[in-house]
């Protein structure tokens, strides 16, 4: 039988339980944003790559503000029929992914800031000569409670590049 008590109880966890701040789970801080993007980019033969990612309509889900402003500030001047700046699959460094296996690896992180590192290995061996071409590093900015990718980078035959800094070229 329930007692007056315990009905008051549990209808006071249940209120603080909704108002309270929920405990961060994995999938939401840097690490576990990463494992699941590369998670779903390797599932299957990881040949459907990471462009999700980098989509209009998946901007705000993933990327900064100061990121995606910037980025639909390239769009806007890309003319019509053009593929923009950003002519890649920056997230798999390539044209055409071909995922294996991935490892995500923290790097430093402060309250608001974090940098992480995500090597690459491909059903290839030989696909990627220069080792610098198999990491991808990513900077996370913390914004409204979340983290956000602030910046997307990598090398290409071991001459890096930045997705900022090609956005930002695109605009000169």
């Amino acid at each position: 039988m329930i007692t007056r008590r315990k009905l008051i109880l549990s209808g006071t966890a249940a209120l603080l339980a909704g108002v309270l701040p929920r405990h961060v789970g994995a999938a939401d801080d840097p690490v576990g944003i990463l494992t699941a993007i590369y998670a779903r980019v390797a599932a299957g033969k990881g040949d459907s790559g990471g462009t999700f990612v980098i989509q209009k309509a998946a901007r705000t889900k993933y990327l900064s503000n100061g990121l995606a402003s910037l980025w639909a500030k390239a769009d806007a001047r890309t003319k019509k029929g053009d593929s923009g700046p950003v002519d890649f699959d920056p997230v798999t460094n390539s044209q055409d992914p071909d995922l294996k296996a991935f490892k995500v690896e923290a790097g430093r992180q402060e309250a608001d800031k974090a940098t992480l590192a995500v090597t690459l290995e491909s059903h290839q061996a030989e696909a990627r000569a220069n080792p610098a071409d198999k990491t991808i590093r990513y900077d996370f900015v913390r914004e409204a409670g979340q983290w956000k990718i602030d910046d997307i980078k990598g090398a290409v035959d071991g001459s890096p590049w930045s997705i900022r800094a090609l956005l930002a070229a695109s605009l000169k």
